[in-house]
């Protein structure tokens, strides 16, 4: 019996990107655009009353930006799993997405194939962060002078030697199943050490985490969605 098809609602203010975007997944298969919205307060509605399995948002939005209605979806939501489609113009309000909880990133200008891989990613409860993009974050809440953080404070001397491994394992995109396999572990005790992670670090979910472990050294923007392969996103 095949998969359900993965429910997707994509959110942009702008007709035309909402439609190539429905038109490109329903070309590829797999996928079911159940629902599109142009501005926040829409997508906020859309998301309580469709419960899509993925959302595509857009960070820069009229009405409610993309940060706060990922912030009203994740308050009644907490599960949902967000996308963002941004480009290199927006770093502000792409890293304030982040904060919100986006769950990845994505670049607008991406092969159709690799949007298909990011959305499974997300829909396997897996981030996903364009190499570009995590550059571009890492630059905005490294840089000296900068007070906008994504990642808690310095906690990394709080973690285990164990989590501090599954930390880099996670930050190069390998999902629970894949760390599990490496460490020869089962999946619970990767879901248990995440959850201690994000727990000390004072995180909110995986892409919150990669940014921390990029931030400390664990892991290079260019490992990032390589899932154990560098340069090379996961399928």
């Amino acid at each position: 019996m095949p998969d359900a098809p993965i429910r997707v609602l994509v959110v942009d203010d702008h007709t035309l990107v909402c439609k190539g975007i429905a038109a490109l997944l329903r070309e590829i298969g797999g996928f079911e655009i159940i629902g599109e919205a142009a501005d926040g307060h829409q997508a906020v509605s859309a998301a309580q009353a469709l419960n899509p399995d993925v959302i595509l948002i857009e960070p820069v939005l009229p009405g409610l930006s993309g940060a706060e209605a990922i912030h009203q979806i994740l308050a009644t939501r907490p599960q949902a799993r967000i996308l963002v489609l941004s480009n290199l113009s927006s770093e502000d309000q792409l890293v304030a997405t982040v904060r919100a909880g986006a769950m990845g990133c994505l670049l607008k200008d991406a092969e159709p194939l690799e949007l298909a891989r990011a959305i499974r990613a997300l829909h396997r409860g897996e981030p996903w962060l364009a190499p570009a993009l995590a550059r571009r974050i890492l630059y905005e809440i490294s840089h000296p002078g900068n007070s906008r953080h994504v990642a808690g404070p310095k906690g990394f001397e709080h973690l285990t030697n164990r989590e501090s491994t599954v930390l880099g394992l996670v930050a190069k995109g390998l999902g629970n199943r894949a760390i599990a396999g490496r460490l020869r572990v089962s999946e619970a005790t990767v879901r248990t050490h995440v959850s201690h992670i994000l727990g000390k670090l004072h995180l909110s979910n995986r892409v919150q985490a990669v940014l921390f472990a990029l931030r400390e050294g664990l892991a290079a923007p260019d490992e990032v969605s390589s899932n154990g392969r560098r340069g090379r996103p996961l399928p």
